[in-house]
C-alpha cells in the first residue's frame, strides 16, 4: 500500500514531489482510485490536496475565470458566474459522467489525467485556457492547446502540480456550444465530443475555435477566420480542416470510421448550435 500524506501547504506538497520520485498527487480521486485498483498505475505515495489552502478557490471577473485545481465539476457546472460568462465550460462539465462523479471529481485531476476523450478539456482548448503549473524550482504557465502532448501524455514534468486554470472571457459577444455522442450509454466515454466557439475576428466578421474530443490519441483543436461566411460555408470549411486531424481509435465503441462519420455529425451539429446563439 502506498503512504498516504495529507499535506496542509502547497510548499509542502511540492517539496514531498521533489523528495519522492513515484509520488502521486490527486484531488478528488476518482480516476486514481480506478487505475490504481485497476493496477494501471503503481505509486510509493499518494498526496491529497483535499487540504491545501485555496486551491478550492474560483475567482470570476469580466477579464478571467480563475479556477482552483481542487474546484469540483459538479460547481463549474451550476456556477451563475461560469455559467454567465464562460457557457461553454459549464456545459462540457455537465455532461461528465453523472452528478455523483461531478460533485467529486476536480477540474485539476481531470485535466491532468490526460484521458483524450474527457469532457472539460475540450471545451478548455477552445476557450484558449492556460494551466498554471507550481514546483519546488519555481512555476511556468502552459496553453491548454500545448498542454496535451500524446496519449494521455501532458506538459505535466515530474515534481509540478496544477496550481490554477485560467480562462479568459472575451470582451465581445461570443457563441458557443458543445455536442457529445456516445454509443453505448448518455453518461459512458464518447465516440466524439466537439467544442466549438465563435467570435468577434475585429474586423467585422468572425473567428471559430474548434476542440476535438475522443477523435485522435490526445485532444487537439483548430481555429479558423471565417469572415463574413454564413453557416453553410463556414460548416464545409471547418469540415474540411477537421478531417485530416481525424484519427480516432477504435474501442467497443465503434471502429475508427465509424467515430469519424460520428465526428463530423458532431462539429456539423455544433456550429448550427453555436450559430443560432449569435447575438
Amino acid at each position: 500500500m502506498p503512504n498516504l500524506h495529507r499535506p496542509d501547504s502547497l510548499e509542502e506538497v511540492l517539496g514531498l514531489l521533489a523528495e519522492r520520485e513515484d509520488a502521486i498527487v490527486y484531488g478528488g480521486g476518482t480516476t486514481v482510485q480506478i487505475l490504481s485498483k485497476q493496477g494501471v498505475i503503481f505509486a510509493s505515495d499518494l498526496i491529497s490536496l483535499r487540504l491545501v489552502p485555496g486551491l478550492a478557490e474560483l475567482a470570476t471577473s469580466e477579464e478571467r475565470l480563475l479556477i482552483g485545481p481542487m474546484v469540483r465539476l459538479r460547481a463549474l457546472e451550476r456556477d451563475p458566474e461560469v455559467r454567465r460568462l464562460a457557457p461553454l465550460l459549464a456545459l462540457a462539465c455537465g455532461e461528465v459522467a453523472n452528478a455523483r462523479v461531478r460533485n467529486t471529481a476536480s477540474i485539476g485531476g481531470n485535466v491532468a489525467h490526460g484521458d483524450y476523450r474527457l469532457d472539460p478539456p475540450v471545451a478548455l482548448i477552445a476557450l484558449d485556457a492556460t494551466v498554471h503549473l507550481a514546483s519546488s524550482v519555481g512555476t511556468r504557465n502552459v496553453a491548454v492547446r500545448d498542454f496535451f502532448v500524446g496519449f494521455e501524455q501532458t506538459a505535466l514534468e515530474h515534481g509540478e502540480v496544477i496550481t490554477a486554470i485560467e480562462v479568459p472571457c472575451p470582451k465581445a459577444p461570443v457563441a458557443s456550444a458543445y455536442v457529445k455522442l456516445s454509443s453505448l450509454a448518455a453518461n459512458d466515454w464518447p465516440c466524439a465530443s466537439v467544442a466549438v466557439a465563435l467570435d468577434q475576428d475585429g474586423e467585422g466578421g468572425m473567428s471559430l475555435a474548434v476542440g476535438l474530443g475522443a477523435l485522435a490519441p490526445t485532444t487537439t483543436y483548430f481555429e479558423l477566420a471565417l469572415g463574413s461566411a454564413g453557416l453553410e460555408e463556414a460548416t464545409a470549411r471547418a469540415l474540411e480542416a477537421a478531417e485530416e486531424l481525424l484519427d480516432p481509435l477504435p474501442d467497443i465503441r465503434g471502429g475508427a470510421a465509424y467515430k469519424r462519420a460520428l465526428g463530423r455529425v458532431a462539429l456539423t451539429d455544433a456550429l448550427a448550435l453555436a450559430w443560432g446563439g449569435i447575438n
